[in-house]
């Protein structure tokens, strides 16, 4: 069984911002405005707002922390991010609100951050927020999205996970950007919310849908790639892959699925046209191993001619331009 689907669709282990767990909060729960610092923030439009009073109280909230420069993680999770966005459609705004708020203050200013959201067309009710680096650095550490290990005053490697919540109800769930986009709007769009939809019938065991047992290469274009991309000629954030092992010498399709930044860096010129076209998204670095490339490539080359029955056919779907 693929283990990314079984940690999917398992209750999630929870990592509350004190060590309980999270499902159960009783009434009064410490989360609340004696625990979240009210810390003044900057939006994409240039309006000032407080953390807890203007952002999380009493709503049901994703918040991740980027910058706009990164060539890693970032675009990956915002584009993963996007896709749950799309699929939770207009209660974007009104049930649930994304927050992305810079680790790198100096270089994002309102202006980037607005031209950032504007790359990715990111639709409303997800907001990008600058501020005071010593504010962003506390409120990064009581939602538990800081590594001590990160350098002091870098924007290098910094905790890429995002944390999911409702304010009101003390519930606090720390999730992967790498999380299958369904289970993200599970979460926020079901699981998290006060009020559930009810639902009627029951479902036997033998009628429940089975499964699939991925393989590798499948496995990591859902994970990583189709959030960008399809495998069909449809351009989604980056360009469709349809017969891409086709189009594409193998020795520089399996260097740039790993080791994009570096051929960026060097201007290679098929890496720096791509780059240009699709609004300077960077194709993100997204530390895959040789054995996971090998697996990637032979996924696409396999799905080659029946790309209209694949994971990705709307043109909205991961990594690889």
């Amino acid at each position: 069984m693929n283990m990314m689907i079984i940690i999917s669709l398992l209750v999630s282990i929870v990592l509350t911002l004190g060590g309980g767990p999270a499902w159960a909060a009783p009434a009064g729960s410490r989360w609340g405005a004696d625990y979240f610092p009210n810390i003044p923030l900057v939006t994409q439009d240039g309006k000032t707002v407080r953390f807890y009073d203007d952002l999380i109280k009493d709503k049901v909230v994703a918040i991740n922390f980027i910058f706009t420069h990164c060539s890693d993680s970032c675009p990956a999770e915002t584009a993963s991010l996007r896709q749950v966005q799309k699929a939770l459609g207009n209660r974007v705004g009104r049930d649930v609100f994304f927050y992305s708020i810079s680790i790198d203050p100096e270089h994002d200013t309102p202006a980037v951050l607005k031209e950032y959201s504007q790359k990715f067309r990111v639709g409303p009710g997800w907001t990008f927020l600058t501020g005071n680096r010593a504010d962003i650095t506390l409120l990064r550490k009581k939602l538990g999205l800081y590594s001590r290990d990160e350098p002091d005053g870098k924007a290098g490697d910094h905790h890429i996970s995002l944390m999911v919540g409702n304010e009101a109800t003390g519930q606090w769930i720390k999730r992967t950007p790498f999380d299958e986009p369904t289970t993200l709007v599970r979460l926020l769009g079901y699981t998290l919310q006060r009020v559930h939809t009810a639902k009627s019938g029951s479902i036997r065991y033998a009628e429940a849908p089975r499964l699939l047992e991925l393989s590798k290469g499948e496995d990591l274009f859902r994970s990583r790639c189709d959030v960008c991309h399809s495998l069909g000629m449809e351009d989604g954030l980056g360009p469709g892959l349809a017969d891409v092992t086709k189009r594409r010498d193998r020795a520089w399709l399996a260097r740039w699925l790993k080791e994009p930044d570096q051929m960026l860096a060097e201007k290679d010129p098929i890496a720096t046209h791509l780059f240009v076209k699709y609004d300077k998204i960077p194709m993100p670095n997204l530390k895959l191993s040789d054995a996971d490339v090998e697996a990637l490539i032979a996924y696409m080359a396999d799905s080659a001619g029946h790309a209209g029955n694949t994971i990705a056919t709307n043109g909205e779907g991961g990594t690889a331009h």
